[in-house]
This record gives structure tokens, C-alpha cells and sequence, in this order.
């Protein structure tokens, strides 16, 4: 190819935005507060070497998984003032955040299918087999939304990510890493200063305890913060 062809060489297209969602499971020590965070592996794709919160893309099998208790009433309000965000979207998106959680830590927050109010459930679809294993199904009644955050432009992967909060006592099973997750732990937000993080993880971290407390924590009408990029300018709106 000349220097000519190159300066005719069509743009590439951009990343498609892809709804995913995260979970901070949380806990408390004493007057310290703890949140479980693990390493991306060194080949992904996506932040690589970061340590970042379990959570990952959207599937179609998280809007066909039935819970077995509703999704959080403050959620649910503060997610439909979400744009792009109907309450099929804002289910599934804490469904989404649940099922990420097991599959990259092994914890799982989940009740008897049984709970369900009406009528059988029915076989779980694919994604789900392993999390429902035990005649369990998720239990998004303990997700706080808190956050919002798209990728910014140039990344090899963007997301529109919804970020959830929950209590660690809402979670069972044994903490282990997984093929998208390592070096899992509870820390600080002390110990994060001297972690690779993402800016908005950053964010995150710094904000959570805000977030918690009760006035804030069971407010529908508490605006959730929204990061983006337009015009090259990083932007923080409330929805």
C-alpha cells in the first residue's frame, strides 16, 4: 500500500456499546469497610492487569432466568430513570450482575426456587444450569444501584455499565478465581491506593461509603451518578 492509498484508508468503525453490569459485594470489619475486587488476567482483551469489581456483559439468558424474589423497589425507581432502561432491561441487568458474581468468584446470591410465588419455574437456560444447580434461583432483592459508567472511545471493548451494590451476608459459597478473575480479596479503600484500578473504579471506591448510608441507600428519588465521554470531554450527569 502507498503513502496514498494509506491517507484514503477508510476510518475504522466504531466499538459497539454493550449493556453489562457489575457487583460490589461489600462488608464490614469492625469501622472498616471492605469490598471484594480480584486482578483481570494479563491476556484479556478488556483492562487488562486491573483490579476491578466481578461483573461482565448482558445476555439474553439473563432476561429469560426467573428470580425468585423481585428486584429491589429502590432499584427498580432509580433504574427506570435510567435512559435506554425499561423494567425487562433493569431485571435483567442485576440478573446479569448476580450471574457474573458466580461465574468469576464463586459466590452466589441466591434463595430456594421454591420462594417463587406462583407456578414452577421451569429449566434453567444455559448460563444459568450451574448457579441454579441445588433448586436455587437468583435473589435480586438485595442489589442497590448505584452507578453508571460507558467506556470511553479507543477502547478494544466499550460497555454501558450499571453498577450494583450489595451486603456480602447476601452471598454464599466459597471465594475461588476463575479464568476472568484472580487474585480475589476483600480490601480496603486504603489497600485499593496501591492497586492498578480503572478511573471509574477509582470513583467507585471512593463514593461507596456515601452511597450506604441509610438516607442515601433507601432513597428511590437519590440521582445516580452517570459517566461518559462526549466531544473528547469526560461528563458527569445524574439520572
Amino acid at each position: 500500500m502507498t503513502s496514498g492509498d494509506s491517507q484514503h484508508e477508510k476510518p475504522k468503525p466504531p466499538q459497539p456499546i454493550r449493556d453489562a453490569a457489575t457487583l460490589i459485594l461489600y462488608r464490614r470489619r469492625g469501622d472498616r469497610l471492605e469490598v471484594l475486587m480480584g486482578e483481570r488476567h494479563g491476556a484479556s482483551a478488556f483492562m487488562p492487569n486491573r483490579y476491578v469489581f466481578p461483573g461482565g456483559r448482558l445476555d439474553l439468558a439473563d432476561y429469560k432466568i426467573r428470580p425468585a424474589a423481585p428486584l429491589n423497589p429502590v432499584s427498580a425507581t432509580r433504574l427506570a430513570r435510567c435512559r435506554g432502561t425499561g423494567p425487562r432491561k433493569a431485571l435483567a441487568l442485576a440478573l446479569a450482575a448476580i450471574r457474573e458474581t458466580f461465574e468469576e468468584s464463586g459466590l452466589r446470591i441466591a434463595i430456594p426456587a421454591a420462594a417463587q410465588p406462583d407456578a414452577r419455574p421451569g429449566p434453567a437456560p444455559a448460563n444459568w444450569v450451574a448457579f441454579c444447580n441445588g433448586g436455587l434461583a437468583p435473589d435480586p432483592s438485595h442489589l442497590l444501584y448505584v452507578c453508571r459508567a460507558i467506556t470511553p472511545p479507543g477502547r478494544p471493548r466499550r460497555f454501558d455499565a450499571r453498577f450494583f451494590a450489595a451486603p456480602a451476608e447476601a452471598a454464599t459459597g466459597t471465594l475461588r478465581p476463575s479464568p476472568e478473575l484472580d487474585k480475589l480479596s476483600w480490601v480496603t479503600r486504603q489497600e485499593t491506593e496501591s492497586l492498578p484500578l480503572p478511573n471509574i473504579t477509582q470513583f467507585v471506591i471512593a463514593t461507596l461509603e456515601d452511597w450506604l448510608q441509610p438516607g442515601s441507600a433507601g432513597d428511590p428519588a437519590c440521582r445516580v451518578p452517570f459517566h461518559y465521554m462526549r466531544h473528547g470531554q469526560r461528563r458527569l450527569d445524574w439520572e
